[in-house]
């Protein structure tokens, strides 16, 4: 398929949002691109005849690319999908996306929400690397996430652990492999698990796939629109809705989280690091919308258990700091912070 430069403003792909409103696009990011009506026909807003208007948004490859053009997509796979057939690569190449930024920064990861202007940076798999570590501690210091389509990876790497120590293992590393352990299309718990479960004083072999890297890391992508200069006023990645996008079920344009919400989903994101090894901001937002509307603790822990998140074997120490955390949502007792329309899900 073709690539196109910055001066392009045409879409790539003909699938409709659900329920988007309407608007004009946008050059730097993502937009709302209405479809023609065919000709002749008459502009009535009530008339089952004209199309729903469709969001496209603009991508690149971190180490630098021409601009793609992508649309049509319902959940993470199917994204990485149509990025894939942009550029001609395997869909399994992609580690992950970041938002309005070309560099492995964590706190722009792409995960269940993209603002409407977001500008989509794709992170390709790099130089596969081994290293092998002596466990002589019980914690390893790493937190690990996912991409969504079956490749976990480090987000986080504690200050002064063993990990940070060795200095080899980088933040936006694909854990691959433990020993002779495959890791690809495991969740981000499993894999912390699997960490867990080496023994102290053992030794283990780590084989990781690095984000690839440009020749010239330190020049980021070309100026202009592209790059994530805004030409609205409103600013890049400042819009008031995101497009969410779910495992289950089609996506669909909501307004952004508001700062009570992104308090709560932030502590419970803190409490499944603390307690599992993980960072899952679409996880701790699906934990959220199913405990904030609960009377008592006993209707959520059952709620959990009756849902998918029984998978997560959640102890119940664990389930009852959460609703602690609800709790102090619901009441204003966690400190909020202005968060724009992106999410880390």
């Amino acid at each position: 398929r073709k690539k196109r430069d910055s001066d392009s403003a045409s879409p790539d792909g003909d699938a409709d949002a659900n329920g988007a409103p309407g608007g004009s696009p946008t050059a730097n990011g993502g937009g709302v691109h209405p479809t023609p009506s065919p000709a002749g026909s008459a502009v009535d807003g009530l008339s089952k005849n004209v199309p729903k208007p469709k969001l496209v948004f603009h991508c690149q490859q971190a180490q630098g690319s021409p601009t793609g053009i992508i649309s049509g997509f319902s959940n993470i796979k199917e994204l990485y999908l149509k990025i894939a057939e942009c550029y001609d690569f395997p869909a399994s190449d992609i580690l992950f996306c970041t938002l309005n930024t070309h560099k492995v920064d964590m706190s722009r990861l792409l995960g269940g929400q993209i603002g409407l202007d977001d500008f989509i940076f794709v992170h390709r798999r790099g130089q596969p690397k081994e290293v092998e570590v002596l466990k002589g501690e019980d914690s390893l210091g790493l937190t690990i996430t996912d991409n969504g389509a079956g490749l976990a990876f480090i987000k986080r790497i504690k200050e002064g652990s063993l990990m940070d120590r060795i200095g080899f293992v980088q933040v936006g590393d694909h854990i691959e492999r433990i020993d002779d352990r495959s890791m690809v299309n495991c969740r981000h718990y499993e894999v912390a698990k699997a960490l867990k479960e080496i023994k102290k004083g053992s030794t283990f072999t780590l084989r990781l796939v690095e984000p690839l890297k440009a020749g010239f890391s330190h020049i980021g992508p070309r100026s202009g629109a592209t790059a994530g200069q805004a030409k609205n006023k409103a600013g890049l990645g400042s819009g008031k809705e995101t497009l969410r996008l779910r495992s289950k079920g089609p996506a669909t344009v909501e307004k952004a989280p508001d700062n009570v919400i992104q308090a709560a989903v932030d502590k419970i994101n803190a409490l499944l690091e603390s307690y599992m090894g993980i960072n899952d901001s679409e996880l701790a937002t699906q934990i959220w919308e199913l405990g904030c509307e609960r009377p008592n603790p006993h209707e959520f822990v059952t709620a959990v258990a009756d849902s998918d998140l029984d998978a997560f074997g959640f102890t119940e120490d664990f389930l009852f700091d959460i609703w602690g955390a609800i709790g102090d949502a619901r009441a204003g007792r966690l400190p909020t912070k202005d968060h724009t329309a992106r999410t880390d899900l």
